[in-house]
């Protein structure tokens, strides 16, 4: 069967299933289990919790609490029921989820973790951080003060590696054999280091996702807020926002880029999206589906049709959208790839009778290919 036959075949069915409203927005997301009575999640959230949620219902218990949002969290199901959590407080959290007993606590950065993933073996997790500063007259970012990327095994909560990044590195993800980690900065370097040797294995620029602002605010925004590595670990897809003339607006163009990382002279761009199939807004998530054949990037929509794409990972054509009316922040398939979630956050809009509303939002679908 050739490739242009495969492409059309290549379909993505969706039926919504539940969704809830929770009390707070969803920053990060881990899928625990899933039942008949729908997903069990795990939730990391703008005030600080760590909770069990439902998707279906929105039942929730906390489960531990950081000193500001709790930016990422992520389920270790080879420990002992084990949570891992960090936050924009800079520390790292182990949690048992049965009994919401903190089990070991990091100081892992000085400023905000802005991302943090677990290892596919489940024998690390990663955290990135680092504040823009301005470090000269062209306002380009301040070097690091201290290492912006560090691993600790997930274990034991000791510290593995430290690595050196441009400030503020906002992304990270290990390879599928857990070799390499990949983390991406708001300048669009990207670096991968070889866990084995402890070495900077490849490090390149994308200038794609980095805008300078000549409206109302004059500065760099942008970036690379979410990496994965395709299934086979010879890839590396990136997301974020291209480039726009106002910074205040948020409405630079959806964009993702993949990148082979098989060529001996340095990593090559392989694919990236279509400027027709694309509106404008900032992409936060970007996951592959278990099967292999398509990924979906998710975010904020500021303009256009979709917040959720899903494209073929061949030939990097949009197969499926949506636009589910909220943030979405996290997305996450079951392992089987049956189901997904998305979560994130709607307008927290004014008080009512003295009470904020319900803001964060998950939801959960069928799906089939």
């Amino acid at each position: 069967m050739d490739t242009d036959t495969q492409t059309a075949e290549l379909k993505i069915g969706l039926e919504e299933t539940g969704s809830s409203k929770v009390a707070t927005g969803v920053l990060g997301m881990a899928l625990h289990s899933f039942s008949d009575s729908g997903a069990e999640l795990f939730t990391a959230c703008m005030d600080g919790g760590v909770y069990q949620v439902n998707a279906r219902s929105g039942e929730s218990r906390m489960l531990g609490r950081h000193g500001s949002y709790a930016s990422s969290v992520c389920w270790n199901p080879s420990g002992p029921g084990t949570l891992i959590s960090s936050g924009y407080d800079g520390r790292l959290q182990w949690i048992d989820h049965r009994s919401g007993q903190l089990r070991h606590e990091v100081h892992a950065h000085n400023f905000w973790s802005w991302n943090m993933r677990l290892s596919p073996d489940g024998r690390m997790a990663a955290s990135v951080s680092g504040q823009y500063l301005c470090g000269g007259y062209k306002y380009e970012p301040a070097p690091e003060t201290e290492p912006c990327v560090r691993v600790y095994d997930a274990e034991s909560a000791s510290l593995m590696h430290s690595f050196s990044h441009l400030p503020p590195v906002l992304s990270v993800a290990f390879s599928p054999d857990s070799r390499y980690l990949a983390a991406a900065n708001m300048m669009g370097d990207i670096r991968i280091w070889d866990l084995h040797s402890g070495g900077l294995f490849n490090e390149w620029n994308t200038p794609d996702f980095t805008s300078w602002g000549i409206i109302k605010s004059h500065h760099y925004i942008g970036g690379i807020f979410d990496l994965c590595f395709t299934p086979d670990g010879r890839g590396l897809v990136a997301c974020g926002m291209g480039p726009m003339r106002d910074p205040m607006a948020g409405n630079g163009k959806q964009t993702w880029q993949l990148f082979d990382l098989t060529p001996t002279d340095g990593p090559a761009k392989k694919l990236e999206i279509r400027d027709d199939e694309r509106g404008r807004g900032l992409m936060e998530s970007i996951v592959f589906h278990p099967g292999g054949r398509f990924f979906v990037m998710a975010g904020r929509l500021a303009q256009g049709q979709w917040n959720t794409g899903f494209f073929n990972a061949e030939d990097g054509a949009l197969i499926h959208s949506l636009n589910c009316g909220y943030r979405v922040t996290s997305v996450c398939f079951s392992e089987d790839g049956t189901t997904m979630v998305l979560g994130g956050a709607a307008s927290q809009g004014d008080k009512k009778d003295g009470e904020w509303r319900d803001f964060g939002r998950i939801t959960e679908y069928r799906i089939a290919v």
